[in-house]
Order: structure tokens, then C-alpha cells, then sequence
């Protein structure tokens, strides 16, 4: 059994199922990455992502058309990240109360919408959604083993990828990611210069809920093909891990989420193997909790490091 693992993993296929796996992660990771700079704490991502993939695949079902389930996809869960920035921003409420509220709500609200559209609580096959394309890479389809493994997939996966440069490009290289950047770290002084806080901040969500929205739609139109009852299974909360651990830098961002994809398709190799199937479950919500410990452990050393130079510093330099 251990000789199978072994092969598998040591596979194309299985480095293409990686990046696969990684591309919702990717997508709320980078969500989460411009919400951090934002300075908003949100942890709606799941809600936002799940509503997506329903409204993608109700979209696209009732129009035939992908670019309308896109579209529509693409509304819901903006839609539910303007709605936390409406009771965060507007009315004060508790960021995390809403979080959690919103979750429920949009777990429990496409239940409901499902059952009336389909009048099935757990799957939408009756309804007759289309799905992304996958593409092949010209030249890099034909190279051994790396063609294998880059090429052929959702055109939704590209898409993650060019959102790494452009979430950076955004952040860092534009005006309106230094109004970001500077709400982020210090909104009353980006207030004294003329920065409506309140209008970056929504700024932020809106952004923040376009890229996680593609994470939902690419659930139920490229990662499957049909909406099933919460899908997106921890993947919101897993993808806000991965920028942690990424400490909000998208490269760094991108290496997290890879290391959550891995996870998650060993957990879908070790499924074949003669292995309880809880404990193959848990591994990628194991493995976001190491990440965690690790990213907590390297935050806490280096605040006491600063600490301790703070100490050595005399007081009159």
C-alpha cells in the first residue's frame, strides 16, 4: 500500500491535481490578501463563495450561457460582501458576528433557494448548467511530463495564477492600492489626508469579494459541474489560512495555498487506500491548523525579537 501512495504521489497526474485542488484556495487567499492590506477583518469568504457557485450555476442554467453565470455568480457573493461591509461599516455591528452570520445565511439560504428551484436539498443536477472549458497550452502540451501537469485545465485555474500578478500589481504598484495599503495600516491618518476611509474600505470588499466570487463559480462550473449542498466545505476559512501564512505577500500568498492544495489531493489519493475515511477527511483542515501553529510561532519570535532590540537600544538614540 505504501509502494501505491508513493507512486501516486510521485505522479503527473498527481501534480496536476494539486493545482487543481489549489485553485479555489488560491482564489479566497487572495480575496482574503487585499481585505488584510484593507484593513478589514472579514471572514465571509465561505458565504461569499458558496452563494457564487449557486448563483453561477442558476445563472447560466436558466440563460444558457456562460458569460450571464459568470455575471451571476459573480453578483452573489459581491453581493454578500457588500452586505457585511453595509453592517460592519454602516452600522457598527461586530465584524465577526456578521461573518459567521452571513455564513449561515447563505448556507442555509441556497438550501432553501435549491429546494425551490430543484426541489432537492442537496444537488442541482436537475438543473442544466454549463461548465468552463479546459484549455490546452500550446507547445507545453507537448512537453513530457510538464505538459501533464500545466496544461489542459479550467480556464478558471489561469485565471487564479494571473490574479497572483495582478493582485500585486493592484496592491502595490497603483494609487488605489496605496489608498488600501494606507487605510490598512493607519486609517485615521490616511483619513487626515483626504482618503474617505469608509468608501476604501467597501472598495476593498468589492475587490476582495470579485476574486473569492471566480473561487465559488469555479466550484460549481469548472471544479464540477452542478451546485451541492455547502461545497465549498471550509475552503473560505482554509483560503484566509493561507494569507496568514503568507503573511499577505502574493507570491508568499500563492506558496501557502499550494501547500493547502497538496492536502487536500493527498486526502483524495489516500481515499482509495484502505484507510478510515474521517481521518482522510481531516487532512486538509489538519494541515491549516500546522500552518496556523507555524505562522503563529514565526509572528511571536519575531515580536520578541523587536522586543528584546528595543531593549538593548539606549533611550537617547
Amino acid at each position: 500500500m505504501n509502494n501505491n501512495i508513493l507512486s501516486a504521489i510521485f505522479s503527473a497526474e498527481f501534480a496536476y491535481s494539486v493545482i487543481r485542488v489549489t485553485t479555489p484556495l488560491l482564489f479566497c487567499a487572495l480575496a482574503a490578501l487585499v481585505c488584510n492590506r484593507g484593513g478589514v477583518l472579514n471572514i465571509a469568504f465561505e458565504g461569499c463563495m458558496l452563494t457564487a457557485a449557486f448563483c453561477g450555476v442558476v445563472g447560466s442554467a436558466y440563460s444558457q450561457n456562460l458569460f450571464v453565470g459568470l455575471l451571476a455568480g459573480l453578483a452573489g457573493g459581491i453581493g454578500i460582501m457588500m452586505l457585511m461591509g453595509y453592517f460592519n461599516l454602516i452600522l457598527n455591528a461586530n465584524v465577526v458576528l456578521t461573518g459567521i452570520a452571513l455564513n449561515t445565511f447563505a448556507s442555509g439560504g441556497t438550501v432553501f433557494a435549491l429546494y425551490i428551484l430543484c426541489n432537492d436539498k442537496g444537488l442541482s443536477t436537475s438543473l442544466q448548467s454549463l461548465a468552463f472549458p479546459n484549455v490546452n497550452i500550446p507547445l507545453i502540451q507537448d512537453v513530457p511530463v510538464l505538459g501533464k501537469i500545466l496544461s489542459g485545465h479550467n480556464v478558471l485555474t489561469y485565471v487564479s495564477v494571473l490574479c497572483v500578478f495582478l493582485v500585486y500589481l493592484l496592491i502595490f504598484k497603483t494609487p488605489l492600492g496605496l489608498r488600501i495599503r494606507a487605510v490598512g495600516e493607519n486609517p485615521s491618518a490616511a483619513s487626515s489626508v483626504g482618503i474617505n476611509v469608509t468608501r476604501t474600505k467597501f472598495t476593498t470588499l468589492f475587490i476582495g469579494g470579485l476574486i473569492a466570487s471566480l473561487g465559488g463559480v469555479y466550484m460549481s462550473m469548472g471544479y464540477l459541474t452542478w451546485f451541492g449542498r455547502d461545497m465549498v466545505a471550509g475552503r473560505g476559512f482554509i483560503g484566509i489560512a493561507a494569507q496568514n501564512l503568507g503573511n499577505a505577500a502574493p507570491m508568499a500568498t500563492f506558496i501557502a495555498a499550494l501547500f493547502f492544495g497538496f492536502a487536500n489531493a493527498l486526502s483524495n489519493v489516500l481515499q482509495t487506500q484502505n484507510i478510515p475515511s474521517e481521518a482522510v477527511q481531516a487532512i486538509p483542515y489538519v494541515a491549516t491548523l500546522i500552518g496556523l501553529v507555524a505562522y503563529s510561532s514565526s509572528t511571536r519570535k519575531k515580536k520578541t525579537g523587536i522586543k528584546q532590540l528595543k531593549r538593548r537600544v539606549p533611550d537617547g538614540l
